[in-house]
């Protein structure tokens, strides 16, 4: 059994990767792109991979052809059976050409924890004037500042997954009421009511923070366009952690323009990286960061532990957690 992860990967997991499939070759793909396979390097054609890890470690650290190279690998692959992610979205189209092969596909909720932080650090640094308490210092001023507080305020939490989920234990800690969006609810999501995705417009007029947590699909395409900006509160937050694709961004730029949201917390874009001349980074109502709110100090020992514990359970001919149903893609 042949098992393609990046390199740098094998290297932080070996021993671990080795005692839980002892029987398994490893073929590592390198930063140039190479694939080796017990430290010799190794043309594709000779390789019979049945699984592949595609771990935060290629999302994070790879180049673009490198990832290139390793989806190539996965949809070349005669007998590929089970693909991991290190990420929580499929929204790229490759994933859809995978899972049409009869490729499982499963996928990780690792980075959870760390975006629902972010969301938080980045709600509260709008509540809060610390540029104007760090000015204030730095002058030597013993000056007052008054807050906006979470407690008391309405959240609108779009998307209701592993990551939505997160936000809303968090927000709710912190006070706030939080309603969820989701199309197919569980009935245990941690929140104090349930919409579904056609109430959103009705409900942004008292969400004083709106949080985008699902995934991008026809359905969620530019669901943040002028219809939505034109309903939302003057003095809200628009946090996007999801896809850039949910947010019609000449649109968003008109509202911010007249004051609505008060805020927009942006994550992710629709081209990426964001281009050095984009109105965004200059918009003095816009916070700008570089698709980065799931590079929490966890992240990558989450990432692991979930990859490891479906190999085991692969290797037992156990169900594997986090299957994503091909019909996702249909």
């Amino acid at each position: 059994m042949e098992i393609l992860l990046p390199d740098r990967s094998y290297q932080r997991l070996h021993a671990r990767l080795e005692r839980v499939a002892p029987n398994a070759q490893f073929v590592t793909l390198c930063e140039d792109g190479s694939l080796h396979r017990d430290g010799a390097l190794v043309e594709l054609a000779d390789t019979d991979l049945v699984l592949a890890w595609a771990s935060r470690d290629l999302y994070v650290h790879a180049a673009d052809s490198a990832i290139r190279e390793f989806m190539i690998a996965v949809l070349k692959s005669r007998n590929l059976r089970w693909m991991h992610s290190g990420g929580a979205g499929f929204d790229h189209p490759i994933f859809g050409m995978i899972s049409k092969k009869g490729v499982t596909l499963t996928n990780s909720d690792s980075g959870a924890v760390a975006m629902a932080e972010f969301v938080m650090a980045a709600v509260l640094d709008c509540f809060h004037p610390q540029a104007q308490r760090r000015r204030a210092q730095a002058e030597g001023r013993w000056q007052r500042t008054s807050f906006r507080e979470i407690a008391g305020t309405s959240w609108l939490v779009i998307g209701l997954g592993s990551i939505g989920r997160a936000v809303g234990v968090r927000a709710r800690a912190f006070g706030a009421e939080v309603v969820g969006v989701r199309r197919h609810p569980g009935g245990d999501e941690p929140v104090d009511a349930m919409i579904d995705p056609r109430a959103i417009l009705g409900a942004l007029p008292r969400a004083d923070v709106v949080v985008l947590c699902a995934a991008l699909n026809d359905s969620t395409r530019n669901l943040v366009g002028r219809d939505f900006l034109a309903a939302m509160k003057a003095e809200s937050v628009l946090v996007n952690v999801a896809r850039g694709g949910m947010v019609d961004e000449a649109a968003l730029l008109e509202s911010l323009d007249r004051g609505v949201p008060a805020h927009a917390v942006l994550d992710v874009f629709e081209t990426e990286p964001l281009p050095a001349d984009s109105p965004f980074f200059t918009h003095p109502r816009v916070r700008v960061s570089a698709h980065c709110s799931a590079g929490g100090s966890g992240s990558e020992g989450r990432s692991d532990a979930a990859f490891l514990e479906n190999l085991e359970r692969y290797v037992a001919g156990q169900p594997l957690l986090r299957e994503v149903d091909p019909a996702e893609f249909a």
